[in-house]
Order: structure tokens, then sequence, then C-alpha cells
């Protein structure tokens, strides 16, 4: 998710007008080809029609989305999701033996016995900081006597503790915002919405669409009145009513959550997944948690993740994913908070004994207290011929100094060789190649993705909309990655890796710095390959790496035969 800036708040509120007036770009633009559609998308077309002309047939890949869950019933989904072929749905019975009762799609690892769901959790930092301080604060360190782990964990506390005792934190700045009274703006404005859509007799419609609306009765002229002035003013009349209102929703929770870091200045955080979830959450072999309600109610990143990489295609319906022969593996690990390290290495190893060879992860965190739980993970996932995709952030951070979990450099030495971090290229009317909320890194970023303004599936069961952020990016290139091993299925998660990052497209001239005004930088400087990803040239590449024309200096493919799903 983009953490917007106070600024939008006092625009929302005051209805001055100050953002900048921006062109409308296509649906899906992020498919595009730049000398065929005039927008640099990923040249899916292209891609597809290179595999028409090899009469090359396609074998069904799986691929898990560990996020905050998906829509099921979406009709661009739920033909697309993976569907475990041992588990009976809804006997209430553990069919297949694995511990997990009913999980046809996936599972819930934030979910309770008793039905009830996680969807708000406290940040990392406060738990690691109140955590570990009767182990750490106040003692004499020799740290040149510590081992790997306990040099980690007592450098993570000494983080914690100077972030949490700082007087600057960011999330200070939103300590006086009144929370209620924007939440009684957003009820209001769902009300207004509701009205004008039946007088309207639409299910969605842009601000554009209503300023042309002609109402019927005071109720509506009130409803527009409301709705259109913010819309106005703020410049956002090619947004549709969804998306404006989704977006203040968003952006309430995102100031809820800073405030309750802020709360960890003076207390410690409370105990919400323990609450529900029930599990030691210090006990690894504590494992057999959860429910299989993957949707949740809190579904809409995943759902859009989801349908950018797999969205039913050429069905006449929302948008297409970029991946033709896709099954989805629902993971649900993601709450409105930072993520558990021992969900995330639990699902990842539920995704791999279930047959995905490709996992899609668009969460990130600054602390990862028991992060050789995920770097084992990590292996094992690496051990199966799996492929990782990781979201970069969007903090406009070089996290090759900045933490941003989880990351393939292990604890105790060593380095993951099947993980593909990715960062976020802009919107093509932007002006920029590079989106300036996407996380960057020489050494820790891999590759840039279109992530601004992308389009996909929301929860709803007919919605679609625009959502941006590495968390978009992410399954972009998880979806090349699948579309490429679904024509090619001898390919090894690493010569995957080599495909992606080899084929990537590097910018002419230099390109704009993430959180910078006019700085400019080698597009070398931001990623490791200095490109952006591109579907054509990926599965152009992937089909050299075949018959005799193997690259020797690679792994040569142990993928294993999936499960059906």
């Amino acid at each position: 998710m983009i953490k917007f800036s106070k600024i939008f708040l006092a625009l929302i509120i005051s209805g001055v007008s100050a953002l900048a007036q921006t062109s409308v770009i296509p649906n899906s633009w992020h498919m595009m080809d730049k000398e065929a559609d005039g927008y640099s998308g990923v040249s899916a077309n292209k891609a597809y029609e290179f595999l028409k002309s090899k009469n090359l047939k396609s074998k069904t890949v799986i691929v898990a989305v560990i996020d905050t869950g998906i829509d099921t019933l979406h009709e661009d989904l739920k033909s697309i999701l993976w569907n475990n072929p041992k588990e009976i749905p809804a006997n209430g019975k553990d069919d297949d033996g694995n511990g997990y009762i009913d999980d046809v799609h996936g599972w819930n690892f934030l979910g309770g016995k008793d039905g009830r769901n996680v969807k708000v959790d406290s940040d990392e930092r406060g738990r690691v900081y109140y955590g570990l301080k009767d182990k750490w604060d106040n003692k004499e360190v020799d740290k040149s006597k510590l081992s790997k782990a306990d040099l980690y964990e007592y450098e993570m506390f000494i983080k914690a503790k100077a972030e949490i005792k700082g007087t600057d934190s960011k999330e200070d700045e939103f300590n006086d915002v009144d929370v209620p009274a924007l939440k009684a703006l957003h009820a209001s404005l769902l009300v207004s919405d509701s009205i004008l859509k039946k007088g309207m007799n639409r299910d969605t419609f842009t601000g554009n669409e209503l300023d042309q609306y002609v109402t019927k009765s005071f109720a509506e002229r009130r409803a527009k009145t409301e709705i259109l002035t913010l819309m106005k003013n703020n410049n956002m009349m090619d947004q549709s009513d969804k998306e404006f209102i989704g977006g203040l929703l968003e952006y309430i929770e995102y100031i809820e959550g800073e405030q309750r870091k802020a709360q960890a200045k003076v207390s410690a955080p409370k105990t919400y997944r323990k609450d529900i979830v029930g599990d030691d959450e210090n006990n690894f072999n504590d494992n057999k948690y959860g429910n299989s309600d993957i949707m949740a109610d809190f579904s809409m990143h995943g759902t859009h993740c989801a349908g950018i990489i797999g969205a039913a295609r050429n069905n006449g319906k929302g948008m297409d994913g970029i991946a033709d022969n896709v099954r989805i593996m629902s993971l649900r690990v993601v709450p409105d908070g930072d993520e558990h390290d021992k969900d995330i290495a639990l699902a990842i190893r539920y995704a791999v004994d279930n047959g995905a060879q490709i996992i899609s992860m668009s969460f990130g965190k600054s602390y990862s207290p028991q992060k050789v739980w995920v770097d084992e993970a990590f292996a094992y996932a690496e051990s199966k011929n799996v492929l990782l995709v990781h979201a970069a952030g969007n903090d406009n951070k070089d996290v090759d100094v900045a933490d941003n979990f989880p990351n393939p450099n292990y604890v105790n030495g060593g380095r993951a060789s099947n993980v593909i971090t990715v960062g976020a290229s802009a919107e093509p009317l932007s002006g920029k190649q590079v989106a300036t909320f996407s996380n960057y890194g020489k050494k820790e970023v891999d590759v840039f993705s279109p992530g601004a303004k992308i389009y996909s599936t929301l929860p709803g069961g007919n919605n679609y909309g625009n959502l941006s952020g590495t968390s978009m990016a992410c399954p972009l290139v998880a979806g090349i990655a699948a579309l490429t091993l679904e024509y090619f299925p001898g390919l090894s998660a690493k010569q995957l890796k080599y495909v992606i990052e080899k084929s990537a497209i590097q910018p002419k001239g230099k390109v704009n710095k993430p959180g910078t005004e006019d700085e400019k930088v080698a597009m070398s400087e931001l990623s490791r390959t200095g490109g952006i990803v591109n579907a054509y040239e990926a599965v152009k590449l992937a089909a050299t790496l075949t018959g005799e024309n193997k690259n020797e200096n690679l792994p040569k493919p142990t993928m294993t035969k999936p499960k059906k799903g």
C-alpha cells in the first residue's frame, strides 16, 4: 500500500484544490507495448503472439499468493482458484490429513478455530522492543562474543529502542488526526454513493459521469454535491466512486496503524493475533492453527494481486491476468499491521508442500525477530525448486542499507538464490520512469515492474479498480514467471529468475531517484539489473534455454510434477 502524506487528509477535509491534474490512462496499461500501444507496459500481447508462433502448449502452473486473502466468489477469479484435490469442501474434516480442515483453496493463518479472524495487528517494532527488553535493555554486551543469531537479535533490539524512544518518529504527526471524524465522513459518503448508484441505475461511476447526471430528488442532489465537491476540488474526476471512497478508507486505516505505532512509546502493543488465533507464537512446532476462511472480509489487497497474476483471460469480464493457465492458491498472513514471521514461514511451507511453483509475496516490514524460521522456509522452497517473488516496499528507501523483510540474506550466512525482489516503475504519463514511492537498492532490488495505477480485481464479486505500490509490481513479475513456466515447464526456479532478470529492459538515460525532487541517477544504481521487466523479452529468452541452446552455467531443471488443482 502507498503511504499517503498528511496533506492528503487536509485536501479531503478542506476541499482545497492542490493536487496536479492527472491525464487518464487506459485500464491495464501495464499489459501494453510501447510500440504497438503507446504505453510502456510488459508487452503481454507480443508475448502471446510469440508463443503462438512457436506452436507451444501450456501446462498449468500453481501460484501461491501470500497476502490478505482473496475474494473466492469474484467473477474473474473463481475459475482460476487452486483446488486441493484431496480435500472435500465444507465437511468439517481434515480429509488429506495435513492438519488443516477444509483447506480447499488455501489457508488462513490469521483465523481462530471459532471462526473469528484477525484484521488489525500491532507493528513488529513494538513487539521486538517489549519482547526483548528484559533480555537486552541496559546490559553490558560485548558484541564480539555473541553468536550470529544473538548479534542479529541484539542489534535489532537496539534499533527498535532507538526508534521508539526517539522524538522524531514520523507516526507522531498523526496523533492529532480526528479518526472518528474521518470515519463519519466515510460513512456519509457510503450513504450518498448508495443513493446515487440507485438513482443512476449503475454499479459504479466516475466523477465525470456523476457531473453529467441530472438528479431527480433532494436526496440525490445532496449526495451528488457531497461526493462531486470532494472529487472536483481534489482533481479526482477520472476516478470511480469505488476508488475514491475506498482510497479514503485505506488512508483511515493507515492513520490508525500509525497511531498504534506511536502508542508503543508508552505501552506494549496489544496481543491482537494471539487473542484470536490462540497458538504459541514462540513455538514453531505449534503449527496447526488458523481456519479456512481465506476471504475474511479484508481481502482487497490480495484480491487485487491475484487478478494481476491470473484473472481469467478473454472472458469478456473486467480485465485479463498476465498468465493464461494458472491456479491461484491463497494463503492469508497479512493483517492491517505487521505480519508474524511464524505465519510467513508456515505459509511458504504450505505452498511448497501443496505444489506451488511460484510464490508471490506483496508485504514487508522493517523487523524480523524470527527470521531464522523464514530463512529455513526460503531454503526449503529453494530445495524444492520454487521461485519466490517479493515486493521491495513503498518507502522510497535504499534497501541496501534500510531493512526490508523478508529478504534472501540468511541470518547465519549465505543467500537464497530463488528470490526476485521487485521495485515499481511509474505510470507512463507521470513523466518519470520509476515510481516515486518505490524502494530501491543496487544490490537488494533485482528488477522494476509497472506498479502505479494498476487495474485489477477488487472484492465484491464483480468489482475492479486501480491500486498502486510495489505490491502490484510484485504479482506482475510472478505472473510473467508463471506465463514463462507454463510454456517452458522444464525451467528451474533459478532459470526462471535468470530469464526475468536478464530480459529486463534498461531505460535510456538517467531516471528519477525515488524520494527526491529532481535527482537523476542511472537505473543500475536503483537495482541489480537496471531494468524493467518485459513478458515478451522473457519468453523469447526462455525459448533459448531449451534443447541444444541451454545455458550450461544455469542449474539443470529439476521441477517436480505439481499436484493438480
